[in-house]
């Protein structure tokens, strides 16, 4: 597995991806100064976002069918964890958008290459006492 959204996991058979792009952003306002640099003051944390890319080969991996799950799970509206393959915990996202591109046509109009853009925005806060009750959980296996 290499990545996975809630319960849809992105791997060989679903939908691998190529490429994995993360945007992080910071607030920081300013306020003009007359004479003087402007001053800044930090805001916090502005928009986190993810898009992920890839390309499908409905002979060896997912489908159509595979972006239809996906679909579904945004026309939810729901938030989802995001959990990479190696365990790390990246928060709550919501799927803002999917691209497709179909090419490569059979006689039936199936696609043999599909390619595709998965938009995903995070909305929760820091999770960080989520996080140390995972840390307590392993360190009181050991």
């Amino acid at each position: 597995m290499m990545l996975a959204l809630g319960m849809f996991l992105f791997e060989l058979r679903t939908a691998p991806y190529s490429e994995m792009r993360r945007n992080q952003a910071w607030r920081h306002p300013k306020q003009n100064r007359v004479g003087q640099r402007p001053a800044r003051q930090f805001g916090g944390p502005d928009d986190d976002t993810i898009t992920l890319s890839g390309e499908l080969r409905p002979e060896i991996t997912g489908g159509r069918i595979t972006l239809d799950v996906v679909r579904a799970m945004a026309a939810t509206g729901k938030g989802w964890p995001l959990v990479e393959g190696n365990g790390r915990m990246y928060g709550l996202w919501v799927i803002e958008k999917i691209e497709e591109t179909s090419s490569d046509f059979f006689r039936d109009g199936t696609p043999r290459m599909i390619s595709f853009t998965i938009d995903l925005a995070r909305v929760d806060e820091s999770r960080v006492e989520l996080l140390g009750d995972v840390i307590g959980i392993v360190r009181d296996r050991l």
